[in-house]
């Protein structure tokens, strides 16, 4: 598990935490031997479901995030459990795309937009949680937000990055989930929203 920190906004009405995902996700393109866009796939799920594992309570809680865009990464999956460590695969690690039209790596194109985010989560008791929505965008922290938001009814902004070298080795990975709390006014959503 990368570096989780959480934080709570000075007037009580968001919740942030933040990972520095950088060493697990270097860990999973070691293993998988990804190439750089599906190691930017692959490593923003893991890091989105890290922090989503982390924030369980419940010592045999774990939750696991599926994407399946139809892209030609296939499908790609992460587990964690309750203190952030997690896992992941995806069906084709090696997929060579040119890069999108902002000159980034094209996890879109990777991913694909036509399927599912799925989420279970396991309490370790009891019929595990299961929500799943539509992929918004295929770039992984909108989907994510749009769950929180669909499926939890929870607003969320989600942020994940993974910035590969030359080399194909990871440089920095990471990101946040900021979540208002009950009773956060207007102003805070929009706050939120704008960060």
């Amino acid at each position: 598990m990368g570096k989780l920190v959480t934080m709570i906004a000075s007037d009580g009405s968001c919740l942030c935490h933040c990972l520095d995902s950088t060493d697990m996700v270097a860990k999973a393109e070691q293993i998988h031997q990804t190439s750089a866009v599906v190691t930017a796939a692959l490593g923003r799920l893991m890091t989105a479901t890290s922090i989503m594992g982390a924030v369980l309570k419940g010592e045999d809680s774990s939750v696991t995030v599926r994407i399946g865009g139809k892209g030609p990464a296939g499908v790609v999956i992460a587990v964690a459990d309750n203190q952030g460590n997690v896992r992941g695969y995806v069906t084709n690690p090696v997929v060579e795309l040119p890069l999108n039209q902002h000159g980034k790596l094209d996890v879109k194109g990777a991913v694909g937009t036509d399927g599912f985010l799925s989420v279970i989560k396991d309490f370790g008791f009891g019929e595990p949680y299961v929500g799943q929505v539509p992929i918004i965008s295929g770039e992984i922290a909108e989907d994510v937000s749009n769950y929180y938001a669909v499926s939890e009814q929870l607003p969320t902004v989600c942020a994940l990055g993974v910035l590969v070298n030359p080399d194909l080795t990871v440089r920095a990975a990471g990101g946040y989930v900021a979540q208002l709390l009950p009773g956060a006014d207007d102003a805070s959503i929009d706050r939120l929203e704008k960060t």
